[in-house]
Protein backbone atom coordinates (compact mmCIF):
# COMPACT_ATOMS: atom_id res chain seq x y z
CA UNK A 1 0.00 0.00 0.00
CA UNK A 2 1.08 3.55 -0.85
CA UNK A 3 0.28 6.99 1.01
CA UNK A 4 -0.10 10.43 -1.35
CA UNK A 5 -0.07 13.69 0.57
CA UNK A 6 -1.61 16.44 -0.15
CA UNK A 7 0.10 19.38 1.28
CA UNK A 8 -2.50 22.52 1.84
CA UNK A 9 -4.42 21.99 -1.56
CA UNK A 10 -6.78 24.51 -3.25
CA UNK A 11 -8.96 22.82 -5.56
CA UNK A 12 -11.79 20.77 -4.44
CA UNK A 13 -12.38 19.17 -8.12
CA UNK A 14 -8.44 17.89 -7.83
CA UNK A 15 -8.94 16.07 -4.70
CA UNK A 16 -12.20 14.91 -5.43
CA UNK A 17 -10.92 13.03 -8.21
CA UNK A 18 -7.72 12.17 -5.96
CA UNK A 19 -9.98 10.75 -3.35
CA UNK A 20 -11.51 8.55 -6.21
CA UNK A 21 -8.37 7.60 -7.72
CA UNK A 22 -7.57 6.22 -4.26
CA UNK A 23 -10.59 4.61 -3.66
CA UNK A 24 -9.89 2.64 -6.72
CA UNK A 25 -6.23 1.95 -6.08
CA UNK A 26 -5.89 1.52 -2.79
CA UNK A 27 -3.71 4.06 -1.87
CA UNK A 28 -4.60 5.85 1.15
CA UNK A 29 -4.89 9.97 0.84
CA UNK A 30 -3.24 12.47 3.56
CA UNK A 31 -4.46 16.45 3.49
CA UNK A 32 -2.50 18.28 5.41
CA UNK A 33 -4.18 21.90 6.66
CA UNK A 34 -4.98 24.42 5.79
CA UNK A 35 -7.52 23.44 3.35
CA UNK A 36 -8.39 25.98 1.17
CA UNK A 37 -12.10 24.38 1.00
CA UNK A 38 -14.63 22.16 2.95
CA UNK A 39 -14.68 18.58 2.58
CA UNK A 40 -18.30 18.56 2.14
CA UNK A 41 -17.60 21.10 -0.79
CA UNK A 42 -20.27 20.64 -3.34
CA UNK A 43 -17.59 20.49 -6.39
CA UNK A 44 -15.25 18.21 -4.60
CA UNK A 45 -17.76 16.08 -3.77
CA UNK A 46 -19.34 15.90 -7.42
CA UNK A 47 -15.66 15.12 -8.62
CA UNK A 48 -15.08 12.06 -6.50
CA UNK A 49 -18.66 11.23 -6.80
CA UNK A 50 -19.44 8.52 -4.24
CA UNK A 51 -16.02 7.68 -3.43
CA UNK A 52 -15.19 8.92 -0.63
CA UNK A 53 -16.70 6.02 1.50
CA UNK A 54 -14.64 3.51 -0.32
CA UNK A 55 -11.49 5.81 0.34
CA UNK A 56 -9.18 6.08 3.50
CA UNK A 57 -8.69 9.53 3.98
CA UNK A 58 -6.74 11.36 6.84
CA UNK A 59 -6.53 14.96 7.81
CA UNK A 60 -3.48 16.53 9.05
CA UNK A 61 -3.74 19.73 11.22
CA UNK A 62 0.02 21.36 10.01
CA UNK A 63 3.10 19.44 7.57
CA UNK A 64 4.71 18.85 11.88
CA UNK A 65 1.94 16.06 11.98
CA UNK A 66 1.83 14.43 8.87
CA UNK A 67 5.67 14.15 9.26
CA UNK A 68 5.32 12.28 12.91
CA UNK A 69 2.92 10.07 11.08
CA UNK A 70 5.30 9.13 8.30
CA UNK A 71 8.20 8.76 11.07
CA UNK A 72 10.52 5.95 9.90
CA UNK A 73 9.02 6.35 6.28
CA UNK A 74 10.09 7.11 2.84
CA UNK A 75 8.47 9.82 2.10
CA UNK A 76 8.61 11.51 -1.63
CA UNK A 77 8.64 15.30 -2.24
CA UNK A 78 7.08 15.00 -6.17
CA UNK A 79 8.18 18.69 -7.84
CA UNK A 80 8.77 20.21 -11.03
CA UNK A 81 11.69 21.22 -9.33
CA UNK A 82 12.69 17.14 -8.41
CA UNK A 83 16.30 16.30 -9.20
CA UNK A 84 15.03 12.54 -10.20
CA UNK A 85 12.76 11.15 -12.79
CA UNK A 86 10.34 9.99 -10.91
CA UNK A 87 10.56 6.27 -12.95
CA UNK A 88 13.83 5.84 -11.60
CA UNK A 89 13.12 4.93 -7.97
CA UNK A 90 12.07 1.46 -6.67
CA UNK A 91 9.29 2.32 -4.84
CA UNK A 92 8.48 0.06 -1.78
CA UNK A 93 5.08 -0.62 -0.07
CA UNK A 94 4.43 2.00 2.73
CA UNK A 95 6.04 4.74 -0.05
CA UNK A 96 4.23 8.07 0.74
CA UNK A 97 4.36 10.90 -2.17
CA UNK A 98 4.03 14.59 -1.13
CA UNK A 99 2.41 16.99 -3.26
CA UNK A 100 2.05 21.01 -3.28
CA UNK A 101 -0.99 23.38 -3.10
CA UNK A 102 -1.64 23.43 -7.59
CA UNK A 103 -0.89 27.50 -7.60
CA UNK A 104 2.57 27.50 -6.03
CA UNK A 105 3.81 23.71 -5.38
CA UNK A 106 5.36 22.68 -2.26
CA UNK A 107 7.14 25.71 -0.54
CA UNK A 108 11.21 25.05 -0.48
CA UNK A 109 11.55 24.95 2.84
CA UNK A 110 9.62 21.65 2.71
CA UNK A 111 10.77 20.66 -0.33
CA UNK A 112 14.58 21.39 0.59
CA UNK A 113 14.03 18.87 3.47
CA UNK A 114 13.87 16.07 0.79
CA UNK A 115 17.20 14.08 -0.38
CA UNK A 116 18.09 14.63 -3.92
CA UNK A 117 16.59 11.15 -4.75
CA UNK A 118 13.79 11.28 -2.54
CA UNK A 119 12.58 15.19 -4.51
CA UNK A 120 11.04 13.37 -7.91
CA UNK A 121 9.61 15.06 -10.94
CA UNK A 122 7.75 13.90 -14.16
CA UNK A 123 8.92 14.81 -17.26
CA UNK A 124 7.13 17.39 -19.30
CA UNK A 125 8.11 19.64 -22.25
CA UNK A 126 10.79 22.59 -22.25
CA UNK A 127 9.28 26.00 -20.48
CA UNK A 128 6.43 24.19 -19.19
CA UNK A 129 4.65 24.91 -16.14
CA UNK A 130 3.54 21.56 -14.28
CA UNK A 131 0.80 19.38 -14.46
CA UNK A 132 -2.71 19.43 -13.13
CA UNK A 133 -2.57 18.36 -9.25
CA UNK A 134 -4.92 14.78 -9.92
CA UNK A 135 -3.21 13.80 -13.45
CA UNK A 136 0.26 13.94 -11.37
CA UNK A 137 -1.00 11.71 -8.75
CA UNK A 138 -2.34 9.20 -11.25
CA UNK A 139 0.75 9.14 -13.13
CA UNK A 140 2.73 8.95 -9.21
CA UNK A 141 0.63 6.02 -7.62
CA UNK A 142 0.31 4.18 -11.20
CA UNK A 143 4.19 4.33 -11.51
CA UNK A 144 4.32 2.80 -7.57
CA UNK A 145 1.61 0.21 -8.77
CA UNK A 146 3.66 -0.82 -12.07
CA UNK A 147 6.65 -1.62 -9.76
CA UNK A 148 4.73 -4.23 -7.92
CA UNK A 149 2.57 -5.87 -10.39
CA UNK A 150 -0.58 -3.93 -9.22
CA UNK A 151 -0.61 -5.95 -6.96
CA UNK A 152 -4.22 -5.17 -5.48
CA UNK A 153 -5.87 -3.93 -8.66
CA UNK A 154 -7.04 -6.02 -11.37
Amino acid sequence: MFDVILYEPEIPPNTGNIIRLCANSGVRLHLVKPLSFSLDDRQMRRAGLDYREYATVHVHEDWKACVLHFEGRRMFAVSTKGVQRYDANEYQAGDAFVFGPETRGLPMEILQRFTDDRRIRIPMLPDSRSLNLSNAVAIMVYEALRQHDFWKCT
